[in-house]
């Protein structure tokens, strides 16, 4: 009996012992449920604060953001994102979609002035980030026309290459932001190369490439071109501000010295100071040029122009080294050519070239040299000097062979006059020695061992030494193409490219830049006036009378003053 009741106790205790741990079990479960059930809660509204708080942040940096393009839109907000895309065309002026003209006409940025924008390249990114704008390029332009296709910017080649300078992306995506630019006052340019400042008035040939240009902004490169050469200039510095307008204003420009040096072999549009008696030595590869500038002061002008002095170029050629030619010009012509230029020389080896300016009063100025390799490498030694004429040898020289003895014949063979008494032995020893030129209108008496090296070239009927006529054949007689398309040869093209090619420098009478010439001028009478196609349309301008105010085209201001105000 006490062993049943033992045991029924024992049962008792253990299931009281089982319940007691599952109870327990159980308010562990539901505490640590309990505690899930909180976390879960407390990272919900973590989640819930955080994304409030990013909104926040989203829509205070979206309205800072719209506050800043309202700020350099002055009221107008225009942001959209392109393909950009590049159209053949001078200046920084783009073209936008049709759409773009309606959202600008919409926020009146057509009622504020002249539109400016500001392009900045677009990074590439990873699919599901966010895009980022690069400060780093970016770049301000102008609006030409909105006749883009949708979804796309046509930029010129400036912009293009000032906003992708690091290499263009596969996809070139820019966002075109409206912007509010001051006026400029000063700007700060520096060539990245030598030659910029041997250009005349190189500033007025800065002007008119600017005249392209609705603005400039700092560490862009702008690009100058002076007939077929090419400038490029950095924008160091600008004020007021880091981008500027340059239309209908006055800026100060500030052109610094370039850091290359003069003796840059590849580049061969540079001059090099070349001082009046003195020798300059250097080598000239073949088919290129050395270009050298000297000057002509006043005093020896007036020596030059009354015949007292001739200014006399004279070039050593190394015999044992290749062949050169010399071309000078005068400027405004800066660097000439074998086909632009006033005086050359082609003799082969070492050569003087007398200079003979056709106006007596344009001898004082600079004058440039060039250099050319004809053939090899050849070594050499330049030289300008101004000497004088020795008139009174000149004088003796023409007394004496003016005169002809009265007791004299003349020789059947070499056309000399000879005294009658020697006559006989003169012409025996000249018949058998001497030979005269038989082409037609030469005559020259040579020596029967030189006859055979002397000839004379079929198509201008000069007359040469047999070495001499492939290079002569070469230089005078071989086509050349003009830039404009026309063929010619050597002389009829320096006479195309002084005269009549539309592609010459001309000085515009009425802007004072160095510009192309073009075509002959509509205008019957501007072509009487000897004006050309720049200079008919440029004196089309209207500027008004000093003396009555009256409108006048610049061109008819020289009759207007004779016709209106002579009497006055």
């Amino acid at each position: 009996m006490d062993f049943e009741l033992r045991q029924a106790r024992e049962k008792l205790e253990r299931e009281q012992r089982e319940r007691m741990q599952r109870a327990k079990a159980k308010a562990e479960r539901e505490r640590r449920a309990k505690a899930e059930a909180a976390r879960r809660q407390e990272a919900l509204e973590a989640s819930h604060r955080e994304r409030r708080l990013d909104a926040a942040r989203a829509q205070e940096e979206a309205d800072q953001k719209m506050e800043e393009v309202m700020q350099l839109g002055k009221g107008v907000s225009f942001s959209r994102m392109f393909e950009a895309l590049r159209y053949d065309g001078s200046g920084d002026k783009i073209k936008l979609p049709p759409s773009s003209f309606k959202e600008l006409s919409d926020e009146g940025a057509l009622d504020k002035g002249p539109m400016y924008f500001r392009l900045s390249k677009v990074r590439d990114t990873v699919p599901g980030a966010t895009m980022e704008e690069d400060t780093e390029e970016a770049t301000c332009s102008g609006v030409l026309e909105f006749t883009a296709r949708e979804g796309s910017a046509e930029l010129p080649l400036h912009v293009w290459n000032n906003l992708f300078q690091s290499g263009t992306p596969d996809v070139p995506l820019i966002e075109v932001k409206y912007v509010s630019l001051p006026k400029g006052t000063y700007a700060k340019l520096k060539p990245e190369g030598a030659g910029f400042s041997d250009l005349p008035n190189h500033r007025a040939v800065l002007e008119t490439a600017l005249r392209n240009h609705a603005t400039l902004s700092e560490n862009n490169i702008v690009v100058v071109n002076y007939g077929l050469l090419q400038y490029k200039l950095k924008v160091l510095e600008l004020k007021p501000a880091s981008s500027v307008s340059v239309l209908e204003t006055d800026v100060e420009v500030d052109i610094e010295g370039s850091d290359s040096v003069l003796d840059n072999e590849e580049n061969q549009h540079v001059l090099v100071p070349l001082a009046i008696g003195k020798v300059e030595s250097s080598v000239v590869e073949e088919g290129k040029f050395r270009y050298y500038k000297f000057s002509v002061e006043e005093s020896a002008s007036e020596k030059v122009a009354s015949g007292r002095a001739n200014i006399e170029v004279k070039i050593d050629t190394d015999a044992s080294g290749g062949d050169t030619d010399i071309y000078v010009s005068r400027h405004p012509l800066v660097f000439p050519t074998q086909h632009r230029h006033e005086w050359s020389s082609h003799e082969m080896g070492s050569k003087v070239l007398i200079l003979k300016p056709r106006d007596s009063s344009l001898v004082t100025g600079v004058y440039s040299i060039g250099v050319y390799g004809f053939k090899g490498t050849s070594k050499y030694q330049l030289s300008v000097d101004i000497k004088d004429v020795n008139s009174q040898r000149i004088g003796e020289h023409a007394s004496a062979s003016g005169s002809v003895d009265a007791d004299s014949v003349l020789c059947r063979n070499c056309k000399r006059h000879i005294a009658s008494r020697s006559a006989h032995l003169h012409e025996a020893y000249c018949m058998r020695h001497n030979v005269a030129c038989p082409h037609d209108g030469c005559g020259v008496v040579l020596r029967r061992e030189e006859a055979a090296d002397h000839v004379h070239c079929n198509k201008c009927r000069r007359a040469f030494k047999q070495r001499e006529m492939e290079k002569h054949m070469k230089v005078f007689h071989e086509p050349l193409q003009c830039p404009c398309g026309v063929v010619l040869e050597k002389e009829d093209m320096v006479q195309h490219q002084s005269s009549t090619c539309p592609l010459r420098l001309i000085v515009c009478r009425f802007c004072g830049d160095t510009v192309h010439a073009g075509g002959e001028p509509v205008d019957a009478r501007d072509r009487l006036r000897n004006m050309c196609e720049h200079e008919s349309i440029c004196g089309s301008r209207t500027a008004p009378c000093d003396s009555c105010g009256r409108s006048v085209m610049l061109k008819e201001m020289d009759i207007h003053l004779i016709a209106v105000h002579q009497k006055s």
